[in-house]
């Protein structure tokens, strides 16, 4: 790979890794709903006039907007209001990947290797590691909703997966003009009209900045760089960088948050990266075993 290349991609997975400090600088002053919808809103209309609708079924793009920016996005910018740091928040979703195993075997049959098996293992250990320190860093409910965030999104890969070979900005675009209606409709029920304005009064540059970073860097740049990555390198080289995601994200928050990283809090990242890890590259190292041919 190109050193330009390897850089870009760095630069991919450091913005998708701080972007859990930039939510949370949002959070500040946007209730989590609206801030949600104001970041599909914005990713949507100017880049909708450049992107073509991709040639996929409107079922499945709402079924991906709802899954990914309903589901995935409103739960964890909730969660990361006051019930979970951004740090182990950056963490905990990557729970994602084991959540799309179990879900492509119970739906699509599909069968998991034993290093796969390993790699979930190691990942519930590290989860486990969480639920049994309370430092507000987390609570239960906090947790509870970043795994059901991680939950969705593994679905709404799912409903990705059926679309087949799309250009992933375009239909990550497109997909969010389904998100915004019940997105806009959750912060009318649970913020109302009046929490709504007197939120937008008080949201200065720095809280504009970070919505726009959701929508542009976080959005446009992120996705638009990595099927450009994707688009011209084999996915094994590309996709291991997302590993970094985490790492970037628990760094972030510690440097720019004073977020504390104590031992058990490494202990449980290393658990669950190596998890990614085992669950990523352990089928190519160790194949399953071939059945004997029946006698």
């Amino acid at each position: 790979m190109p050193l330009r290349h390897l850089l870009l991609a760095l630069a991919v997975v450091a913005v998708w890794g701080s972007n859990f400090v930039v939510i949370k600088v949002a959070l500040h002053a946007l209730p989590p709903m609206l801030l949600a919808v104001l970041r599909f809103a914005i990713a949507f209309v100017p880049a909708c006039f450049f992107l073509p609708r991709p040639a996929v079924s409107l079922k499945n793009l709402a079924g991906y907007g709802l899954f990914v920016a309903v589901g995935q996005f409103g739960l964890l910018y909730l969660a990361m209001r006051s019930e979970i740091s951004p740090g182990l928040a950056s963490l905990v979703i990557q729970t994602q990947v084991f959540f799309t195993l179990l879900l492509a075997v119970r739906l699509a049959g599909e069968r998991v290797l034993p290093a796969q098996w390993l790699g979930l293992a190691l990942a519930v250990a590290g989860i486990a590691v969480i639920v049994a320190h309370t430092d507000g860093s987390t609570t239960p409910l906090g947790l509870g909703m970043v795994l059901a965030a991680a939950f969705s999104w593994a679905c709404g890969n799912l409903v990705g997966k059926r679309a087949g070979q799309v250009n992933m900005l375009a239909y990550v675009v497109w997909s969010s003009a389904f998100a915004v209606p019940p997105l806009l409709v959750l912060t009318l029920v649970v913020d109302g009209p009046s929490q709504i304005a007197a939120a937008l009064a008080r949201a200065d540059a720095g809280t504009w900045a970070a919505v726009l970073w959701q929508s542009f860097a976080n959005t446009l740049f992120g996705y638009g760089c990595w099927s450009w990555l994707l688009s011209r390198h084999p996915a094994p080289r590309i996709v291991p960088m997302a590993l970094l995601v985490p790492v970037f994200g628990m760094g972030a928050s510690s440097l720019l948050l004073a977020e504390p990283l104590p031992g058990w809090k490494l202990g449980a990242a290393a658990l669950v990266l190596a998890g990614l890890a085992i669950n990523l590259f352990g089928p190519r190292l160790l194949p399953a075993r071939p059945k004997a041919p029946e006698a």
